[in-house]
């Protein structure tokens, strides 16, 4: 039995949650509206303020797909209702990065500046210019808008340069010993 699956997503005030034809979901909340399109062999009922997500059989592709759909429903609510974020640092002499306009401007080392424009309904809290917050509705466009951020400059593991995720641990290493 799919654990995941089996749990039911319990809505909070504000947040609503519609099925279409052919497993169309939109859900709506305070901080925006998100849409997907699930399997359409999966059954979602919408029960008051509960979800719950219902396989049609046992085979093993109906159970992962069971508990993948549940998790990307819940994401969807929780997302609408409260946001995901992603904190990232970034170490090194003259490394920093700017926000301008719609445009976030990285320099890290190279002989150009690297813009990364902000993806829909993601906005970047500047906290100092080595310190910043990415905040968004879509937990998949925020994680991969922060890795190809952090993919500009990944950590090294000699000095500690680059830039990582706020909780993210670099291993360092010990370089070469003069005799």
């Amino acid at each position: 039995m799919s654990r995941v699956g089996n749990k039911v997503i319990n809505l909070v005030n504000g947040v609503k949650v519609t099925v279409n034809e052919n497993n169309h979901v939109v859900v709506e909340g305070p901080k925006g509206k998100l849409e997907y399109t699930f399997n359409p062999n999966m059954k979602i009922e919408v029960e008051g303020a509960e979800v719950k997500v219902v396989r049609p059989n046992d085979t093993k592709e109906m159970k992962t797909v069971h508990g993948t759909t549940r998790a990307l429903l819940h994401n969807m609510v929780v997302g609408v209702s409260e946001g995901f974020q992603k904190a990232m640092h970034i170490e090194g002499v003259g490394y920093k990065a700017a926000l301008q306009g719609n445009v976030l401007v990285v320099s890290a080392g190279y002989s150009h500046v690297v813009n990364m424009p902000l993806p829909e309904h993601v906005t970047v809290e500047m906290q100092s210019p080595t310190d910043f917050i990415i905040h968004g509705i879509d937990k998949q466009v925020v994680g991969e808008y922060a890795a190809e951020i952090r993919a500009i400059r990944k950590p090294e593991p000699y000095k500690g340069k680059g830039i990582r995720y706020k909780d993210e641990v670099v291993r360092r290493k010990e370089g070469k010993k003069a005799k």
